[in-house]
């Protein structure tokens, strides 16, 4: 039994498993507002091919409304509970199947199961937006279990609250030189690993979009978290596999349950 995972840089990734295709939190576009694509090409026309979309909560680099239109017809896009009177745009995809979630559903695409998890992370549109929408995390259930985190903090019950996981894509950094509350850094996402106790990880959400201006201001910030996390996991749980890519790269991992 395999599963591959294919990073396409920030939270973006395919995960092939059981011949069904899932994409999470497309982000295709070379820059974002105040955030430019500092390193990997956009994904090719190739990312943009799913049978399931994943999207975490409503932040822009998570849920980008014209990523999401490039999608093809029919696509079956899952997206937290209040997400389309919080963002009008997702009305107008009216070539998706958008399905609304919150922590406790889960959702079949052919023969996977999404089981939709709880996150720690501010889930508005808006940093002061008045349409409050949970952040969430997923499970994707085939030949493997791999959870996508999203982003998400620390919490203490993550562990039980996610379940029994074969693999993790877990982010480690962000796209600016502070990280705030409702994240995971190298160091907090090591933890989570040693709670989660998954056969292997791919470290994500890092080393791609930076605000334009400031390549100068703690370039550490954006480099180091994928090589501080594999550094950091290999102390916190050393029975894990991690395993670190570039952008546009995938692997296969074989796995038992």
């Amino acid at each position: 039994m395999s599963v591959e995972i294919t990073w396409w840089g920030h939270a973006t990734c395919t995960v092939e498993d059981s011949n069904t295709r899932v994409l999470t939190d497309p982000l295709f576009a070379r820059r974002l507002a105040h955030l430019r694509r500092r390193r990997g090409a956009p994904p090719p026309a190739e990312a943009r091919r799913a049978d399931l979309v994943l999207v975490s909560h409503l932040h822009a680099d998570h849920l980008h409304v014209p990523s999401l239109a490039s999608l093809a017809p029919g696509t079956l896009l899952l997206v937290p509970r209040g997400a389309r009177r919080a963002v009008p745009g997702l009305r107008r995809l009216r070539h998706l199947r958008v399905t609304e979630v919150a922590p406790g559903d889960a959702v079949r695409a052919g023969d996977l199961r999404a089981r939709v998890v709880p996150a720690r992370h501010d889930g508005r549109r808006l940093p002061v937006g008045p349409h409050r929408c949970p952040a969430l995390g997923y499970v994707v259930e085939g030949e493997a279990r791999t959870y996508f985190a999203g982003d998400t903090g620390l919490f203490a019950s993550m562990a039980e609250e996610v379940g029994p996981v074969e693999v993790a894509l877990l982010p480690v950094g962000g796209w600016g030189p502070h990280l705030g509350e409702g994240h995971l850094d190298a160091g907090r996402a090591a933890q989570a690993l040693a709670r989660l106790a998954p056969r292997a990880a791919v470290p994500v959400h890092y080393g791609t979009y930076w605000p334009i201006g400031m390549d100068g201001v703690r370039p550490h910030e954006f480099h180091a978290p994928g090589d501080e996390f594999v550094r950091l996991a290999a102390a916190a749980a050393p029975g894990v596999d991690v395993h670190k890519l570039g952008h546009g790269e995938g692997v296969r991992l074989e796995v038992a349950r």
